[in-house]
């Protein structure tokens, strides 16, 4: 596709703020807006030119903000919506856009549609908004379906009525306190749209729209063989129509609509991102890929064909605030991700994962497309161990106590100092941050030149440069011994990455433009480094 200046998405650099646990402003152990918007000149400072903030709306926080109670409102925890709309002109003033989330295939079971959907007699409107049945068996003591939670257990919960004795079931594809929304249902489909239009009139730039592929039920809700039937609730085609709604309504602002499709078909992945629906969707075979060589040059291939075939950008992500951080991922036997391999006390050698890390990040950021950053990825952060008794996370409670959850990821982050809290706020932050992590702080990382945070700093500024230049989204492997991964980019740009368990001659160039780590003394890419040359 040609090169479109205003289309700033299909090239950006994304930061992602998980608003609970970037900044606390009044020292309360927990993210603010307040602490973001001291924080900006450092988001500015870094590079990027994005925010994407995590669900700061009103919530009772049964899975960190992704159970809804109101989206026209702020958290008290976080602030209010004056504070919002100044963060948002705050950021635009030094040249970050804002994306927000939002979370349509469900709500929180504190919203007041639920509510009054439970409030009501089986059968009413109110219950039609959701997904309402009863239960099989001589007593309706069992679920309607098998279906399955994506946290683990059944997908479906029980009611009461008034007077104790048990009623219908509700359908919740994650926890109970999350109900699915019935989509076929007009008032859904009408109220999110409001929705959409309620943070572009506020300054929003983008919508990021969580597990965007779950939305559409099949209405007799059947159970299902995974190998024989289509399935009931993923990538139903159902789901195209209500983007291209939502598409009209985010054109009408210049928007971008982003989504999170975790399928591994990438032609049915491509379809989303059609010239009338999502404008780019997060790439999580990429991000689940391990540190192999092949693997990861047929992720790119595939990535880069799928999405040339819709003229939609790529985007490439090594981490978010559900997955193992990239640090601790990459320094374990298994390097790729998967939320069913997660477990406790996996072994993990961190020097090694660093190393990775760092390499990882020159790759990702080479590639053609836009990039999104998970906040710490910069500072080099590794997957936190909460204390079980501190763990929040439902993805825990709900596995049995196999699965660690997803909290180690999601620690307040270190700003300064040489013990907890480092200047996040707060004497007793809303998850414990490690005893060890003064080496990890901004500040520490700002006065040191080979630090994490300067690796990206410079890689940053450097991609700034070239990625939106006319050509830039050509990429072409060049020929390179075993284990190497080499390409050049239109521009001019060679990016090289050893992946072999020997050190490797880098590609012709003219200039080394930036390392992960140092070269050897011969010249060469030691093994789990990359480098950025001029060709």
């Amino acid at each position: 596709m040609p090169h479109n200046p205003s289309a700033w998405w299909r090239t950006a650099a994304i930061y992602q703020v998980y608003v609970r646990s970037f900044a606390d402003g009044d020292g309360d152990g927990t993210g603010d807006l307040a602490g973001v918007r001291a924080r900006l000149p450092y988001l500015a400072s870094l590079g990027v030119e994005a925010l994407w903030f995590t669900p700061w709306y009103v919530s009772p926080l049964a899975d960190g903000g992704y159970d809804v109670t109101d989206y026209r409102a702020i958290d008290p925890a976080f602030g209010t919506l004056d504070e919002a709309e100044k963060l948002i002109s705050e950021a635009r003033q030094l040249g970050l856009r804002t994306i927000v989330d939002v979370v349509p295939n469900h709500v929180s079971d504190e919203h007041p549609w639920f509510r009054e959907a439970l409030a009501a007699l089986p059968g009413s409107p109110e219950r039609d908004l959701f997904h309402f049945r009863p239960g099989r068996g001589p007593r309706g003591d069992e679920p309607p379906n098998a279906w399955r939670s994506e946290f683990g257990g059944p997908a479906w919960s029980r009611t009461k009525a008034e007077d104790g004795s048990p009623g219908e079931w509700y359908l919740h594809l994650f926890a109970p306190g999350q109900p699915d929304l019935n989509w076929s249902h007009p008032r859904v489909r009408e109220e999110h749209e409001d929705i959409l239009r309620f943070w572009f009139d506020r300054g929003a730039a983008g919508i990021r729209i969580d597990s965007a592929a779950l939305l559409a039920k099949d209405p007799d809700l059947p159970d299902f063989d995974p190998a024989r039937d289509p399935h009931p609730y993923v990538d139903r085609d159902e789901l195209h129509d209500i983007y291209r709604s939502w598409r009209a309504v985010a054109d009408r602002y210049d928007g971008v609509l982003i989504g999170e499709l975790w399928l591994p078909d990438v032609e049915r992945f491509a379809r989303y991102l059609r010239s009338d629906e999502l404008h780019t969707a997060f790439n999580f075979d990429f991000l689940s890929c391990p540190w192999e060589p092949e693997r990861l040059r047929d992720s790119v291939n595939s990535t880069l064909a799928a999405h040339s075939g819709v003229g939609a950008p790529a985007t490439w992500v090594l981490c978010n605030h559900d997955v193992t951080r990239t640090v601790t991922r990459y320094g374990r036997e298994e390097t790729g991700f998967a939320f069913a391999a997660k477990r406790f006390d996996t072994p993990t050698d961190l020097e090694l994962g660093t190393r990775r890390a760092r390499a990882a990040a020159l790759l990702s950021l080479a590639l053609p497309g836009a990039v999104y950053l998970y906040q710490g990825e910069e500072l080099g952060l590794p997957e936190a161990d909460i204390p079980r008794d501190r763990i929040a996370d439902p993805m825990h409670s709900r596995s049995g106590g196999v699965d660690p959850g997803r909290d180690g990821c999601r620690v307040p982050l270190p700003w300064e100092g040489t013990e907890p809290p480092y200047g996040f706020g707060g004497a007793d932050p809303w998850l414990p941050q490690p005893g060890d992590w003064a080496p990890y702080t901004a500040a520490r990382q700002e006065a040191d030149p080979d630090s994490m945070l300067a690796l990206y700093r410079t890689a940053l500024r450097l991609r700034r440069g070239w990625s939106a230049a006319p050509g830039a989204e050509e990429l072409t492997w060049l020929d390179a011994q075993p284990g190497l991964l080499a390409f050049a980019r239109g521009d001019g740009l060679i990016c090289a990455v050893n992946l072999a368990a020997e050190p490797a001659r880098l590609p012709a160039h003219t200039a080394v433009l930036l390392s992960s780590g140092p070269l050897d003394d011969a010249g060469l890419l030691p093994p789990d480094t990359a480098a950025w040359l001029r060709g």
